[in-house]
């Protein structure tokens, strides 16, 4: 052993192990704090990052929660600068672009890549403090054309309006919308606003030849989907 390698910090062969853990298995096998301490060795490269990793994991609960935290709520935990901020908010951008991507190249109909749809969906909007209506437009034969967020509310209301809603369908030769909002609550149970917006709004695609496909709520772990329970059809 050289004199170099006796003065070498100790978690540097620790991180040798996360990688070569990770570059075998592709992080299948590695638990969320492991997964997180591998970004930050990124961001951090002259520290033990395993305890950082540890503590984050600690606040918010899982890794999915990590990435969608606030940003100034990261930003006042110890050892996340803003290095390593921009490298976690680049892995949820990046898997919610790869979500998206591989709607948009589809040619088949949405209605069979609703699975796809739902994650993009649970991940972009269900971790939201607030609420959040975005409208989906489809075309004729129910492709996706794109998406837009149309209104952001409270943490447990939020305003949508069927001119704007049409309006926007009409701009982009819509043939076909999907509306989609969030309860930060947890509890997708549909409330009478929701359904009275959601008659509203199927009412006034009708009038102009437009199909209402569905309204889904979201949250982390739950979905409702109005067309599945036959009020949307």
């Amino acid at each position: 052993m050289t004199d170099k390698d006796k003065t070498a910090p100790d978690y540097l062969g620790h991180r040798k192990r996360v990688r070569d853990k990770f570059l075998a298995g592709g992080g299948k096998d590695m638990a969320d704090y492991e997964f997180l301490e591998l970004l930050l060795m990124m961001s951090i490269p002259r520290r033990d990052v395993k305890p950082i990793a540890k503590s984050l994991i600690r606040k918010f609960g899982s890794f999915a929660e990590v990435v969608n935290a606030d940003s100034t709520e990261l930003l006042s935990c110890e050892g996340i600068k803003e290095t390593s901020l921009a490298l976690l908010k680049a892995v949820k951008e990046g898997a919610l672009r790869m979500q998206y991507q591989t709607l948009k190249a589809s040619d088949r109909p949405i209605i069979n890549s609703m699975d796809i749809m739902i994650d993009y969906f649970r991940s972009s909007m269900a971790y939201a403090d607030v609420e959040q209506f975005r409208i989906v437009w489809l075309d004729t034969k129910l492709r996706l054309i794109g998406e837009e967020i149309q209104q952001r509310g409270t943490i447990n209301s939020v305003s949508l309006h069927p001119r704007e809603v049409i309006k926007s369908a009409i701009n982009h030769g819509a043939g076909a919308i999907i509306m989609v909002h969030n309860h930060p609550s947890g509890d997708v149970t549909p409330s009478r606003a929701d359904i009275e917006i959601t008659d509203k709004i199927d009412a006034a695609c009708k009038a102009v030849n437009i199909r209402l496909i569905d309204h889904l709520i979201v949250s982390k772990n739950s979905i409702y989907s109005f067309s599945q329970k036959g009020i949307v059809y």
